[in-house]
Protein backbone atom coordinates (compact mmCIF):
# COMPACT_ATOMS: atom_id res chain seq x y z
CA UNK A 1 0.00 0.00 0.00
CA UNK A 2 1.19 3.40 -1.13
CA UNK A 3 2.12 5.80 2.05
CA UNK A 4 1.55 9.37 1.92
CA UNK A 5 5.31 9.81 1.78
CA UNK A 6 4.82 8.20 -1.14
CA UNK A 7 2.56 9.96 -2.60
CA UNK A 8 3.87 13.34 -2.05
CA UNK A 9 6.84 12.69 -3.65
CA UNK A 10 5.50 11.13 -6.80
CA UNK A 11 3.12 14.57 -6.67
CA UNK A 12 6.59 16.72 -6.34
CA UNK A 13 7.67 14.71 -9.36
CA UNK A 14 4.91 15.67 -11.13
CA UNK A 15 2.67 14.03 -14.25
CA UNK A 16 3.89 11.26 -16.13
CA UNK A 17 2.73 8.38 -18.19
CA UNK A 18 1.37 6.71 -15.41
CA UNK A 19 0.32 10.22 -13.02
CA UNK A 20 -2.17 12.70 -13.89
CA UNK A 21 -3.18 15.21 -11.22
CA UNK A 22 -6.55 17.57 -11.07
CA UNK A 23 -7.85 20.35 -9.11
CA UNK A 24 -11.51 19.61 -8.33
CA UNK A 25 -13.59 23.01 -8.73
CA UNK A 26 -16.82 22.59 -6.81
CA UNK A 27 -19.73 25.35 -7.24
CA UNK A 28 -21.35 23.54 -4.44
CA UNK A 29 -21.64 20.60 -2.35
CA UNK A 30 -24.20 18.92 -4.67
CA UNK A 31 -22.65 20.40 -8.22
CA UNK A 32 -18.91 19.97 -9.92
CA UNK A 33 -17.87 22.71 -12.01
CA UNK A 34 -14.30 21.61 -13.29
CA UNK A 35 -12.30 19.70 -14.93
CA UNK A 36 -14.86 19.39 -17.65
CA UNK A 37 -16.20 15.84 -18.13
CA UNK A 38 -15.33 15.27 -21.25
CA UNK A 39 -11.65 16.22 -20.74
CA UNK A 40 -11.48 14.11 -17.93
CA UNK A 41 -13.00 11.43 -20.03
CA UNK A 42 -10.10 11.60 -22.45
CA UNK A 43 -7.42 10.75 -20.09
CA UNK A 44 -9.17 8.80 -18.62
CA UNK A 45 -9.67 6.99 -21.86
CA UNK A 46 -6.19 7.26 -22.71
CA UNK A 47 -4.72 5.82 -19.60
CA UNK A 48 -7.03 2.98 -19.79
CA UNK A 49 -6.14 2.38 -23.77
CA UNK A 50 -2.50 2.80 -22.31
CA UNK A 51 -0.59 1.08 -19.63
CA UNK A 52 -3.28 2.16 -16.84
CA UNK A 53 -2.59 4.90 -14.08
CA UNK A 54 -3.08 7.05 -11.75
CA UNK A 55 -5.35 10.19 -11.54
CA UNK A 56 -5.19 12.28 -8.18
CA UNK A 57 -8.51 14.29 -7.58
CA UNK A 58 -7.34 17.38 -5.58
CA UNK A 59 -4.01 18.27 -6.68
CA UNK A 60 -3.38 21.20 -8.81
CA UNK A 61 -1.16 19.97 -12.09
CA UNK A 62 0.78 23.00 -12.42
CA UNK A 63 1.48 24.21 -8.89
CA UNK A 64 1.55 20.63 -7.59
CA UNK A 65 -0.52 22.04 -4.20
CA UNK A 66 -2.69 19.79 -2.18
CA UNK A 67 -5.77 21.73 -2.56
CA UNK A 68 -7.99 18.63 -1.49
CA UNK A 69 -11.69 18.38 -2.05
CA UNK A 70 -14.30 19.55 0.73
CA UNK A 71 -15.68 16.43 3.04
CA UNK A 72 -19.49 17.07 2.72
CA UNK A 73 -18.82 16.76 -1.31
CA UNK A 74 -16.54 13.82 -1.72
CA UNK A 75 -19.64 11.45 -2.52
CA UNK A 76 -20.50 13.77 -4.83
CA UNK A 77 -17.38 13.93 -6.81
CA UNK A 78 -17.23 10.02 -6.29
CA UNK A 79 -20.75 9.74 -8.28
CA UNK A 80 -19.82 12.39 -10.95
CA UNK A 81 -16.50 10.07 -11.46
CA UNK A 82 -18.60 7.12 -11.81
CA UNK A 83 -20.60 8.96 -14.34
CA UNK A 84 -18.19 10.04 -16.50
CA UNK A 85 -16.76 6.59 -16.61
CA UNK A 86 -20.05 5.29 -17.60
CA UNK A 87 -21.59 7.54 -19.79
CA UNK A 88 -18.81 9.31 -21.43
CA UNK A 89 -16.62 6.53 -22.26
CA UNK A 90 -17.16 3.82 -24.19
CA UNK A 91 -16.79 0.62 -23.65
CA UNK A 92 -17.59 2.16 -20.20
CA UNK A 93 -14.10 1.90 -17.87
CA UNK A 94 -13.88 0.24 -14.62
CA UNK A 95 -11.81 2.22 -12.32
CA UNK A 96 -10.75 1.70 -8.60
CA UNK A 97 -11.08 4.90 -5.77
CA UNK A 98 -9.62 5.45 -2.56
CA UNK A 99 -9.83 8.44 -0.19
CA UNK A 100 -7.08 10.04 1.45
CA UNK A 101 -5.98 12.35 3.00
CA UNK A 102 -2.50 14.73 2.05
CA UNK A 103 -1.22 17.44 4.02
CA UNK A 104 -1.05 20.51 1.89
CA UNK A 105 1.86 23.31 1.95
CA UNK A 106 0.56 24.46 5.75
CA UNK A 107 0.55 21.07 7.27
CA UNK A 108 -3.12 20.41 7.44
CA UNK A 109 -4.73 17.64 6.25
CA UNK A 110 -6.74 17.44 3.07
CA UNK A 111 -8.84 15.04 1.60
CA UNK A 112 -8.28 13.78 -2.06
CA UNK A 113 -9.50 10.88 -4.73
CA UNK A 114 -6.75 8.53 -5.90
CA UNK A 115 -8.53 6.63 -8.84
CA UNK A 116 -6.38 3.75 -10.07
CA UNK A 117 -6.82 2.88 -14.00
CA UNK A 118 -6.03 -0.94 -15.27
CA UNK A 119 -4.63 -1.15 -18.22
CA UNK A 120 -7.92 -2.34 -20.18
CA UNK A 121 -8.86 -5.45 -22.20
CA UNK A 122 -10.99 -3.18 -24.67
CA UNK A 123 -9.92 -0.26 -26.94
CA UNK A 124 -11.94 2.69 -25.45
CA UNK A 125 -13.38 6.26 -26.92
CA UNK A 126 -14.06 9.24 -25.35
CA UNK A 127 -15.61 12.33 -26.32
CA UNK A 128 -13.08 13.92 -28.37
CA UNK A 129 -11.83 10.66 -30.31
CA UNK A 130 -9.69 7.22 -29.13
CA UNK A 131 -6.60 8.74 -26.86
CA UNK A 132 -3.48 6.82 -25.44
CA UNK A 133 -1.39 8.24 -23.17
CA UNK A 134 1.79 8.91 -24.28
CA UNK A 135 4.73 10.62 -21.65
CA UNK A 136 2.57 12.83 -19.32
CA UNK A 137 -0.47 13.87 -21.90
CA UNK A 138 -3.01 11.84 -24.03
CA UNK A 139 -2.12 11.68 -27.65
CA UNK A 140 -4.72 10.96 -30.44
CA UNK A 141 -4.63 8.11 -32.05
CA UNK A 142 -3.44 7.53 -35.56
CA UNK A 143 -5.39 5.12 -37.51
CA UNK A 144 -2.41 2.83 -37.50
CA UNK A 145 -1.60 2.96 -34.53
CA UNK A 146 -5.50 2.51 -33.25
CA UNK A 147 -5.57 -0.71 -35.89
CA UNK A 148 -2.88 -2.00 -34.10
CA UNK A 149 -4.20 -1.83 -30.48
CA UNK A 150 -7.43 -3.02 -32.00
CA UNK A 151 -6.00 -5.77 -32.55
CA UNK A 152 -3.50 -6.29 -29.69
CA UNK A 153 -6.90 -6.34 -27.50
CA UNK A 154 -8.61 -8.60 -30.17
CA UNK A 155 -11.43 -6.13 -30.53
CA UNK A 156 -11.00 -6.77 -34.07
CA UNK A 157 -10.46 -10.72 -33.98
CA UNK A 158 -7.92 -10.71 -35.40
CA UNK A 159 -6.55 -12.31 -32.73
CA UNK A 160 -8.55 -14.43 -29.41
CA UNK A 161 -9.60 -12.39 -27.33
CA UNK A 162 -9.94 -15.81 -24.24
CA UNK A 163 -5.84 -15.55 -24.88
CA UNK A 164 -5.27 -12.28 -23.65
CA UNK A 165 -3.71 -11.48 -20.16
CA UNK A 166 -6.24 -10.24 -17.63
CA UNK A 167 -4.71 -6.92 -15.97
CA UNK A 168 -4.31 -7.18 -11.73
CA UNK A 169 -4.84 -10.82 -12.65
CA UNK A 170 -1.60 -13.67 -11.49
CA UNK A 171 -1.94 -17.38 -11.16
CA UNK A 172 -1.80 -16.95 -7.16
CA UNK A 173 -5.62 -16.38 -7.56
CA UNK A 174 -6.54 -18.90 -9.63
CA UNK A 175 -8.35 -21.54 -7.29
CA UNK A 176 -5.82 -24.89 -6.89
CA UNK A 177 -8.75 -27.35 -7.24
CA UNK A 178 -9.52 -25.76 -10.69
CA UNK A 179 -6.39 -25.56 -11.72
CA UNK A 180 -5.33 -29.08 -11.14
CA UNK A 181 -7.77 -30.42 -12.93
CA UNK A 182 -5.89 -29.16 -16.25
CA UNK A 183 -2.40 -30.77 -14.96
CA UNK A 184 -1.56 -33.82 -16.31
CA UNK A 185 1.58 -35.88 -15.04
CA UNK A 186 4.87 -36.25 -17.41
CA UNK A 187 3.49 -32.67 -19.42
CA UNK A 188 6.28 -30.92 -18.03
CA UNK A 189 6.06 -28.27 -14.60
CA UNK A 190 2.32 -26.81 -14.07
CA UNK A 191 3.47 -22.94 -15.46
CA UNK A 192 4.53 -24.24 -18.91
CA UNK A 193 0.82 -26.91 -18.89
CA UNK A 194 -1.26 -23.34 -18.19
CA UNK A 195 0.76 -21.19 -20.66
CA UNK A 196 0.22 -23.86 -23.24
CA UNK A 197 -3.37 -24.22 -22.29
CA UNK A 198 -3.72 -20.42 -22.86
CA UNK A 199 -4.35 -20.20 -19.24
CA UNK A 200 -2.17 -17.60 -18.20
CA UNK A 201 -0.44 -14.99 -20.41
CA UNK A 202 2.87 -12.87 -20.25
CA UNK A 203 2.04 -9.38 -19.75
CA UNK A 204 5.24 -7.31 -19.70
CA UNK A 205 7.59 -9.53 -17.82
CA UNK A 206 4.64 -10.91 -15.65
CA UNK A 207 2.88 -13.96 -15.50
CA UNK A 208 -0.93 -13.37 -15.61
CA UNK A 209 -3.95 -15.70 -15.93
CA UNK A 210 -5.37 -15.45 -19.59
CA UNK A 211 -9.39 -14.56 -20.13
CA UNK A 212 -9.70 -18.16 -20.23
CA UNK A 213 -8.05 -18.48 -17.16
CA UNK A 214 -9.76 -16.27 -14.89
CA UNK A 215 -13.29 -17.68 -16.40
CA UNK A 216 -12.05 -21.21 -16.25
CA UNK A 217 -10.05 -21.15 -12.90
CA UNK A 218 -10.86 -18.59 -10.50
CA UNK A 219 -14.47 -19.11 -8.14
CA UNK A 220 -15.43 -15.62 -8.92
CA UNK A 221 -14.90 -14.59 -12.82
CA UNK A 222 -16.73 -11.59 -12.32
CA UNK A 223 -14.46 -9.79 -10.43
CA UNK A 224 -12.79 -9.59 -13.49
CA UNK A 225 -14.82 -9.64 -15.77
CA UNK A 226 -17.86 -7.92 -14.37
CA UNK A 227 -20.87 -9.03 -16.83
CA UNK A 228 -19.51 -13.02 -17.09
CA UNK A 229 -22.40 -14.59 -15.46
CA UNK A 230 -25.69 -16.11 -16.35
CA UNK A 231 -29.06 -14.17 -14.75
CA UNK A 232 -32.03 -16.83 -14.92
CA UNK A 233 -35.76 -16.45 -14.40
CA UNK A 234 -38.42 -18.03 -14.65
CA UNK A 235 -42.31 -16.71 -14.78
CA UNK A 236 -45.70 -18.50 -14.72
CA UNK A 237 -46.50 -16.64 -17.79
CA UNK A 238 -45.54 -15.52 -21.20
CA UNK A 239 -44.25 -12.17 -20.34
CA UNK A 240 -41.53 -10.65 -18.92
CA UNK A 241 -43.47 -9.35 -15.89
CA UNK A 242 -41.71 -8.73 -12.01
CA UNK A 243 -45.27 -10.09 -10.76
CA UNK A 244 -45.05 -13.66 -12.14
CA UNK A 245 -41.45 -14.37 -11.15
CA UNK A 246 -41.36 -17.87 -9.43
CA UNK A 247 -37.79 -18.08 -9.42
CA UNK A 248 -34.52 -15.94 -9.91
CA UNK A 249 -31.06 -16.74 -9.99
CA UNK A 250 -27.67 -15.44 -10.78
CA UNK A 251 -25.32 -17.68 -11.49
CA UNK A 252 -21.19 -16.54 -11.55
CA UNK A 253 -18.68 -19.33 -11.09
CA UNK A 254 -16.51 -20.95 -13.37
CA UNK A 255 -18.04 -21.61 -16.73
CA UNK A 256 -18.46 -25.22 -16.20
CA UNK A 257 -20.30 -24.67 -13.01
CA UNK A 258 -22.42 -21.50 -14.81
CA UNK A 259 -23.91 -24.67 -17.16
CA UNK A 260 -24.27 -26.85 -14.63
CA UNK A 261 -26.16 -24.45 -12.46
CA UNK A 262 -28.48 -22.75 -15.21
CA UNK A 263 -29.21 -27.03 -16.50
CA UNK A 264 -30.44 -27.53 -12.98
CA UNK A 265 -32.60 -24.38 -13.04
CA UNK A 266 -34.42 -25.10 -16.00
CA UNK A 267 -34.63 -28.82 -14.92
CA UNK A 268 -36.01 -27.36 -10.96
CA UNK A 269 -38.70 -24.61 -12.46
CA UNK A 270 -40.12 -26.69 -15.97
CA UNK A 271 -43.17 -28.45 -16.11
CA UNK A 272 -43.23 -32.36 -16.08
CA UNK A 273 -46.49 -33.74 -16.05
CA UNK A 274 -46.93 -37.52 -15.57
CA UNK A 275 -49.52 -39.72 -17.14
CA UNK A 276 -49.76 -42.92 -14.88
CA UNK A 277 -52.43 -45.07 -16.62
CA UNK A 278 -49.99 -47.73 -17.11
CA UNK A 279 -47.66 -46.82 -15.38
CA UNK A 280 -45.74 -43.19 -15.23
CA UNK A 281 -45.05 -41.80 -18.60
CA UNK A 282 -43.49 -37.98 -17.77
CA UNK A 283 -43.88 -35.32 -20.47
CA UNK A 284 -41.01 -32.65 -20.12
CA UNK A 285 -42.21 -29.28 -21.10
CA UNK A 286 -38.66 -29.14 -23.22
CA UNK A 287 -35.72 -31.75 -24.29
CA UNK A 288 -32.80 -31.27 -21.36
CA UNK A 289 -30.47 -32.19 -24.02
CA UNK A 290 -31.64 -29.34 -26.11
CA UNK A 291 -31.37 -27.06 -22.95
CA UNK A 292 -27.65 -28.39 -22.39
CA UNK A 293 -26.43 -27.79 -25.56
CA UNK A 294 -28.29 -24.17 -25.57
CA UNK A 295 -26.34 -23.64 -22.21
CA UNK A 296 -23.15 -24.73 -23.22
CA UNK A 297 -23.41 -22.89 -26.77
CA UNK A 298 -24.52 -19.55 -25.64
CA UNK A 299 -20.95 -20.14 -22.30
CA UNK A 300 -18.74 -20.82 -24.73
CA UNK A 301 -19.27 -18.71 -27.75
CA UNK A 302 -20.83 -15.64 -25.49
CA UNK A 303 -18.52 -12.27 -26.26
CA UNK A 304 -16.81 -12.02 -23.13
CA UNK A 305 -15.72 -8.19 -24.45
CA UNK A 306 -18.76 -6.91 -24.02
CA UNK A 307 -18.72 -4.78 -20.62
CA UNK A 308 -22.49 -4.44 -20.04
CA UNK A 309 -24.05 -7.72 -20.95
CA UNK A 310 -24.98 -10.89 -19.62
CA UNK A 311 -26.04 -14.27 -20.61
CA UNK A 312 -30.06 -13.75 -19.78
CA UNK A 313 -31.81 -16.94 -19.60
CA UNK A 314 -36.54 -16.53 -19.07
CA UNK A 315 -38.67 -19.35 -18.56
CA UNK A 316 -42.02 -18.40 -19.61
CA UNK A 317 -44.74 -21.00 -19.65
CA UNK A 318 -44.66 -21.44 -23.34
CA UNK A 319 -41.44 -20.87 -23.91
CA UNK A 320 -37.51 -21.15 -23.23
CA UNK A 321 -35.75 -17.77 -24.39
CA UNK A 322 -32.24 -17.52 -23.79
CA UNK A 323 -29.95 -13.95 -24.87
CA UNK A 324 -25.86 -14.46 -25.45
CA UNK A 325 -23.74 -10.92 -25.97
CA UNK A 326 -22.15 -9.86 -28.94
CA UNK A 327 -22.89 -10.31 -32.43
CA UNK A 328 -22.34 -13.61 -34.43
CA UNK A 329 -18.30 -14.29 -34.72
CA UNK A 330 -16.65 -14.16 -37.78
CA UNK A 331 -19.12 -12.84 -39.99
CA UNK A 332 -21.28 -15.77 -39.63
CA UNK A 333 -25.21 -15.29 -40.03
CA UNK A 334 -27.68 -17.24 -38.29
CA UNK A 335 -28.90 -19.16 -41.33
CA UNK A 336 -25.23 -20.34 -41.86
CA UNK A 337 -25.40 -21.75 -38.05
CA UNK A 338 -26.61 -25.05 -38.69
CA UNK A 339 -23.94 -25.51 -41.65
CA UNK A 340 -20.61 -24.35 -39.99
CA UNK A 341 -19.10 -23.84 -37.09
CA UNK A 342 -16.98 -21.08 -36.00
CA UNK A 343 -16.45 -20.73 -32.25
CA UNK A 344 -15.80 -17.30 -30.96
CA UNK A 345 -13.88 -18.22 -27.59
CA UNK A 346 -11.81 -21.03 -29.43
CA UNK A 347 -9.72 -21.78 -25.99
CA UNK A 348 -12.74 -22.39 -23.73
CA UNK A 349 -13.94 -23.91 -26.48
CA UNK A 350 -11.24 -26.39 -27.12
CA UNK A 351 -10.52 -26.73 -22.99
CA UNK A 352 -14.60 -27.86 -23.13
CA UNK A 353 -13.92 -30.59 -25.26
CA UNK A 354 -11.08 -32.14 -23.59
CA UNK A 355 -11.37 -31.16 -20.21
CA UNK A 356 -14.88 -31.30 -18.88
CA UNK A 357 -16.50 -34.72 -18.87
CA UNK A 358 -19.92 -35.01 -18.69
CA UNK A 359 -21.14 -37.43 -15.98
CA UNK A 360 -25.11 -37.31 -16.76
CA UNK A 361 -26.71 -39.93 -18.79
CA UNK A 362 -29.10 -38.56 -21.64
CA UNK A 363 -27.12 -35.85 -22.60
CA UNK A 364 -25.52 -37.57 -26.00
CA UNK A 365 -22.03 -36.08 -24.64
CA UNK A 366 -18.90 -37.34 -23.31
CA UNK A 367 -17.64 -34.12 -23.06
CA UNK A 368 -19.04 -30.14 -22.79
CA UNK A 369 -18.40 -29.74 -26.51
CA UNK A 370 -18.90 -31.89 -29.39
CA UNK A 371 -15.16 -31.03 -31.32
CA UNK A 372 -17.97 -31.80 -34.68
CA UNK A 373 -20.06 -28.44 -33.87
CA UNK A 374 -23.43 -30.59 -34.03
CA UNK A 375 -24.96 -28.59 -31.14
CA UNK A 376 -27.20 -26.61 -33.25
CA UNK A 377 -28.41 -29.84 -34.92
CA UNK A 378 -29.39 -31.04 -31.65
CA UNK A 379 -30.93 -27.97 -30.39
CA UNK A 380 -32.92 -27.94 -33.39
CA UNK A 381 -34.12 -31.61 -34.09
CA UNK A 382 -34.37 -32.61 -30.21
CA UNK A 383 -37.35 -29.28 -29.51
CA UNK A 384 -39.02 -29.71 -32.67
CA UNK A 385 -39.74 -33.35 -32.10
CA UNK A 386 -40.56 -32.36 -28.47
CA UNK A 387 -43.11 -29.83 -29.23
CA UNK A 388 -43.88 -29.68 -33.21
CA UNK A 389 -42.22 -26.15 -33.49
CA UNK A 390 -38.71 -25.00 -34.71
CA UNK A 391 -36.87 -23.39 -32.43
CA UNK A 392 -35.38 -19.81 -33.51
CA UNK A 393 -32.40 -17.97 -33.78
CA UNK A 394 -32.38 -14.23 -33.94
CA UNK A 395 -29.45 -11.56 -34.06
CA UNK A 396 -30.89 -8.45 -32.13
CA UNK A 397 -29.48 -5.11 -33.59
CA UNK A 398 -26.12 -7.27 -33.76
CA UNK A 399 -25.97 -6.80 -30.36
CA UNK A 400 -27.27 -10.41 -28.92
CA UNK A 401 -28.28 -13.46 -30.33
CA UNK A 402 -31.43 -14.79 -29.21
CA UNK A 403 -32.58 -18.39 -29.13
CA UNK A 404 -36.27 -19.24 -28.52
CA UNK A 405 -37.25 -22.70 -28.11
CA UNK A 406 -41.42 -23.61 -27.67
CA UNK A 407 -42.77 -25.51 -24.53
CA UNK A 408 -44.53 -28.37 -25.36
CA UNK A 409 -48.26 -28.62 -25.35
CA UNK A 410 -48.28 -30.94 -22.09
CA UNK A 411 -51.32 -33.26 -21.95
CA UNK A 412 -54.17 -33.28 -18.71
CA UNK A 413 -52.98 -35.37 -16.03
CA UNK A 414 -53.68 -36.15 -12.31
CA UNK A 415 -50.52 -34.57 -11.15
CA UNK A 416 -47.28 -33.09 -12.27
CA UNK A 417 -43.99 -34.13 -10.95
Amino acid sequence: MTTVNEWLQRIRLGEDSTLELKRVVMRSETKVDGPHPDGLADELAAMGNAQGGTLILGVDDKTKQVLGIAYPALDTVEKWLAEICQALIKPALDVATQHIELPDETGQLQPVIVVTVPRSLMVHKSPNGYFKRVAHAKREMAPDVLARLFQQRSQSRLIRFDEQAVPGSSVDLADPLLIQSFLRDGEGAAEIQLQRLHLTANDDGFQRLSVAGVLLCTVKPTRWLASAYVQAVAYSGTINDPNDQLDAKDFDGPLDRQIWDAFNFVRLNMKVPALKELGRVDYPQYSLRAVFEALVNAVAHRDYSVSAGRIRLHLFRDRFELYSPGTLPNSMTVEAMQVMSMPRNEVISSLFARYFPVREDGLGREFLMDRRGSGVDVIMAESERLSGKKPVHENIADMELRLTIYAAELPNTEGTA
